[in-house]
């Protein structure tokens, strides 16, 4: 099979986000005197979406669900406003996206990031590169449902199994395997070599130039 598209995960992937996403929760957890976590921590609180994460920081003793609302919509201002601060492409990715781009490839992004931040990190990083760019819009969709990935495989006008998915979590590789595409994993970002394999990873990148042999 010739693969035809690439669907990428965002945070941990395409971008290194960890330092913006730690720094803006931990703004509201000091705001609220509660314990901060280091980047370290964070780095395992990501993935499932910013909600999901929000749960994790929180301390036991105030981990219900209406403090997680508030805390969500504390954390998703102060993130609005500086979540491209710190964050980055990491190394690699531009010389590939160009690749990919100039050999008639087709390119998305999905993430479990809200679909409004996905939009706007995506933006103001990368410009023209991605026929779609979705992100979480309710909590039923999030990865790893595979629906949101069979539709933009449908807005590229490919089939499944003609398309890799690139991420950096369990999480990307469960929905890869779902939605019947290649599942990539990439070492660069939030997860190790072992959790990629054992969550179904068909494919290992040490470097984002890895996958133009894969192609």
């Amino acid at each position: 099979m010739k693969f035809k598209g690439v669907i990428f995960d965002l945070d941990g992937t395409l971008v290194n986000s960890l330092e913006d996403i730690s720094d803006a929760m931990n703004a509201v957890l000091q705001g609220l005197h509660y314990p901060t976590h280091s980047y370290t921590a964070y780095q395992y609180f990501i993935g499932s979406g910013l909600r999901n994460l929000v749960s994790k920081a929180l301390p036991d003793t105030h981990n219900n669900a209406n403090q997680i609302d508030i805390c969500y919509d504390l954390m998703i201002e102060v993130y609005s406003n500086s979540c491209t601060n710190k964050t980055k492409s990491y190394d690699g990715i531009f010389e590939l996206l160009d690749h990919l781009s100039s050999n008639n490839i087709k390119l998305s992004v999905f993430s479990n990031k809200s679909d409004e931040l996905t939009k706007q990190v995506t933006a103001t990083i990368f410009t023209n590169y991605f026929e779609s760019i979705i992100g979480l819009t309710t909590e039923l969709l999030k990865k790893p449902n595979p629906i949101k990935a069979i539709e933009i495989s449908e807005i590229m006008g490919l089939k499944p199994e003609e398309i890799i998915f690139v991420g950096d979590s369990d999480i990307d590789m469960q929905t890869a395997r779902n939605a019947n595409m290649f599942a990539v994993g990439v070492i660069w970002g939030y997860r190790s070599k072992e959790d990629l394999l054992s969550s179904g990873a068909q494919y290992i990148l040490n470097h984002p130039s890895d996958l133009i042999a894969l192609l």
